[in-house]
């Protein structure tokens, strides 16, 4: 699949526009086109404009409100509950990090649990909209049931993505993961290329481990990270993020005939409140960079690569593939 590029502001205005057409509020639409275009700005196309047109596809079918806001259900000092009201999820996501960032530098930390939402698209844009605050951030969404339990032939668990994100001057370190080797978005990109992963990333059918996407895709049992730890991971997330909540679990959301009304995290530290000096991340990362390094590899940290991409994407162009450029354009 050939790709081009499209300035990061015309992205921007094309998304926006087709948002308001679909009865977004100005301010709202300009927010959500953003979010999923600062995703693909970033390099990470199969969380942004890639996923722009299911999107479109959830409001058509009602399961996105795109009039509904976050609601406040409880306030604890620095512990506050929200329902999202099945609003645009990367709008619910954003408001409600920036209610943990709120209350992380007013008490040094901040928690909110969000309710009945919808997917957030990047979980990583939440992480850098911490760091940008100045904030520790970790955030963590549940989802319908799509990985398998360890030693299990059928997915009960949530690939349930975590982002971790710490404030650093020369460049923050922010870790977006899921809880499979790939994600399904990435799986997704690997299959539109018609290319195999680089590592076994689920089983097939038969139980057998396989790098062709469209198997994984297709069987919905991708390889949990590290195996049985990655699988018990994810378990943990679910309860915490549905219990803290009271919203539903994993596989409550999996009865329903679409993923939606999940269940999301987001906890904040504000350092200088808590009389916290960041000075010794530079010499946490120094010390990995130093690692000797094996043939034909590299050793980075999480996030390295994200503001050279982001240079680079802003002076030339948004790189989106024809196909999905296209899709979005008739939208």
């Amino acid at each position: 699949m050939s790709q081009l590029r499209v300035l990061y502001p015309k992205v921007i205005d094309t998304l926006e526009e087709i948002l308001q057409q679909y009865d977004l509020e100005m301010e709202r639409a300009h927010l959500c086109a953003k979010l999923f275009a600062k995703a693909s700005l970033d390099g990470v196309a199969s969380h942004g404009l890639n996923r722009f047109p299911s999107f479109i596809k959830l409001i058509q079918q009602g399961y996105i409100d795109v009039e509904a806001t976050p609601e406040r259900i409880l306030n604890i000092g620095n512990f506050e509950r929200w329902d999202g009201n099945l609003g645009p999820g990367n709008l619910n996501a954003h408001f409600c990090m920036n209610q943990a960032i709120k209350l992380a530098k007013k008490h040094g930390m901040g928690c909110v649990a969000l309710r009945n939402t919808n997917h957030w698209m990047r979980g990583g844009n939440y992480g850098w909209q911490a760091v940008e605050e100045g904030c520790i951030g970790l955030c963590f969404t549940n989802t319908k049931p799509n990985m398998p339990a360890w030693g299990s032939d059928e997915s009960r668990l949530g690939n349930n993505p975590v982002v971790i994100a710490i404030p650093r001057e020369k460049g923050p370190v922010v870790l977006d993961m899921a809880m499979t080797q790939f994600s399904y978005g990435k799986m997704q990109s690997y299959n539109r290329q018609d290319k195999d992963l680089p590592f076994e990333g689920g089983f097939d059918d038969k139980g057998r481990l396989t790098r062709h996407p469209r198997q994984i895709l297709n069987s919905e049992l991708p390889l949990p990270i590290g195996l049985w730890k990655g699988a018990g991971l994810s378990l943990m997330m679910d309860i915490v993020a549905s219990t803290l909540s009271d919203g539903r679990a994993t596989h409550q959301i999996g009865k329903q005939e679409e993923e939606y009304a999940i269940s999301q995290f987001f906890f904040c530290m504000y350092p200088p409140k808590l009389d916290v000096f960041m000075a010794n991340v530079d010499d946490i990362i120094q010390d990995l960079k130093n690692s000797s390094i094996m043939r034909g590899q590299e050793v980075r940290y999480p996030g390295e690569g994200t503001l050279n991409r982001r240079r680079q994407n802003l002076a030339q162009g948004v790189p989106v593939d024809e196909e999905i450029w296209q899709e979005i354009i008739d939208l």
